[in-house]
């Protein structure tokens, strides 16, 4: 009977182990990608809309639950991918403009929602503060759109907002796995640079087929680029310009903190897809993240920096030479000089002009889902964007939820700033320098809302968390 007991308590122990569980994982994350290539080249792509968010989201659950750390990565990786996955499936069953398999991405980032109602009670006294003023504020602008807005876009709207604290929140609550956390986001952007890397300069030279369809349909083309090869803005797998421009911004700094023998080879592919992207906004977070970075290193850290630039320079440089890559980058650059009379320069400089004492104004705030309007001589349903975070958190949150939101931005950035682990930690200096030039494009875009308020966000929970880890470990090493 005991020797029963001890096989019986031996088999439960080999089913729980951190190697069956990774494998387990593995095996449905795998499941989930045949499913939908099946789908795909079966004849049901058309399901696959509704398959591919609801499968996810069963992934994401078994990852939440199972594999924290690849539930991490295959949250990034929908938010990279889906885009691409869903211009495949309109080029193959036609346009479809509700464009509700991108909901996948946010559905797979609330599962977090369980880690933020768990801890909620006792997180600000465990240093989440930041995270629950901003979500207050998030909360507010959900209860005011309900008064003033129809319920499907204020859920949508939910969902933007949300997102980002919460998975940041949940990064957070996790600091005690930071060293396994930090690895793997170096990775996961790793191999994100590369692939969408590659992917991006493809797109540019040959134009799919399925990239244009979607240009042609979604009339981007003032943002985009022409469906022609060499006409495209490059936005690889991502879902527009500016996404694809946060991600390499993000990606390309993250280089600077890993090793390994294809980083120049990612980086050379990495720095040429993203000035195709000519995404200046993101050119310059780039070179303020580098200078934030820089700043904040020991010495000798800072040498290995400078060496990595000069080598990733003469790699790119060349490259860059080519027509007509050369050309359209040299153009892009060049209108640096006369912002004046650049085009995407006056129309912010306008909108600021028209919006900003509207925006101040507003006191209640217009409420989550906002953004939608009817044009009244057409009747069509549009979107109405604002090139500029803050003044879309008036607009949306009014004065009364901005304070909480801005109130949580504000407090976390000071405390990051004053982190001395960027000496020793280089992945803690790129965190910061990610969240700080995030933060600084508020100015020009909406940076906290879909992937690039994860960028701002998660990187931002980051450096806190590896704060918090450190402390913690400085306490223990006293002890003993």
């Amino acid at each position: 009977m005991i020797s029963q007991q001890l096989l019986f308590n031996s088999f439960l122990e080999n089913q729980f182990s951190p190697r069956q569980r990774s494998l387990q994982a593995w095996l449905v994350i795998l499941g989930f990608i045949l499913l939908s290539v099946t789908c795909y080249f079966a004849g049901a792509a058309g399901t696959l809309r509704l398959i591919y968010p609801a499968t996810a989201l069963i992934v994401a659950i078994f990852l939440y639950l199972r594999h924290p750390i690849l539930y991490i990565g295959f949250t990034w990786w929908m938010w990279f991918l889906t885009p691409l996955v869903a211009r495949l499936i309109d080029y193959r069953v036609g346009w479809d403009p509700t464009r509700q398999i991108l909901i996948a991405p946010y559905l797979v980032v609330f599962v977090t929602i369980a880690t933020f109602l768990r801890h909620f009670p006792k997180a600000s006294r465990q240093g989440g503060l930041p995270f629950i003023l901003a979500a207050i504020g998030v909360f507010y602008g959900f209860l005011v759109g309900l008064i003033y807005n129809t319920p499907l876009p204020v859920a949508r709207g939910l969902l933007d907002w949300l997102s980002p604290i919460i998975f940041s929140f949940h990064l957070f609550m996790n600091w005690r796995d930071y060293p396994s956390y930090r690895q793997n986001l170096q990775r996961i952007f790793f191999w994100c640079v590369l692939l969408t890397g590659v992917y991006g300069i493809y797109q540019f030279v040959v134009a799919p087929e399925w990239d244009r369809y979607w240009l042609i349909e979604s009339q981007l083309f003032t943002s985009s680029g022409d469906p022609v090869p060499f006409g495209m803005r490059v936005w690889s797998t991502l879902h527009s310009v500016g996404p694809f421009g946060a991600v390499m911004q993000t990606g390309l700094l993250l280089l600077f903190t890993t090793s390994g023998p294809l980083i120049f080879p990612a980086s050379a592919v990495g720095y040429v897809s993203f000035l195709l992207a000519q995404v200046r906004t993101n050119w310059a977070g780039w070179l303020l993240g580098v200078i934030i970075i820089m700043g904040s290193v020991k010495a000798k850290i800072q040498m290995r920096l400078i060496a990595i630039v000069v080598v990733m320079a003469v790699c790119v440089i060349p490259l860059t030479t080519i027509e007509p890559i050369s050309e359209v980058v040299s153009e892009r650059l060049e209108s640096f000089s006369n912002l004046e009379n650049d085009t995407s320069f006056r129309e912010r400089s306008g909108s600021y002009d028209r919006n900003l004492g509207i925006a101040l104004s507003n006191i209640l705030g217009n409420g989550l889902g906002n953004i939608w309007k009817v044009d009244e001589k057409t009747g069509q349903i549009e979107v109405f964007v604002l090139d500029s975070g803050i003044l879309d958190m008036f607009f949306t949150l009014g004065w009364f939820g901005a304070i909480f939101y801005l109130g949580g931005l504000i407090l976390i950035i000071f405390s990051v700033m004053q982190y001395g682990e960027a000496r020793f930690d280089s992945f803690v200096s790129a965190a910061r320098a990610i969240g700080m030039t995030s933060c600084a494009q508020l100015i020009i875009s909406s940076g906290m809302l879909s992937i690039s308020g994860m960028i701002l966000w998660g990187f931002l929970a980051m450096a806190m968390s590896a704060h918090k880890y450190y402390q913690h470990e400085k306490i223990i090493g006293n002890r003993i």
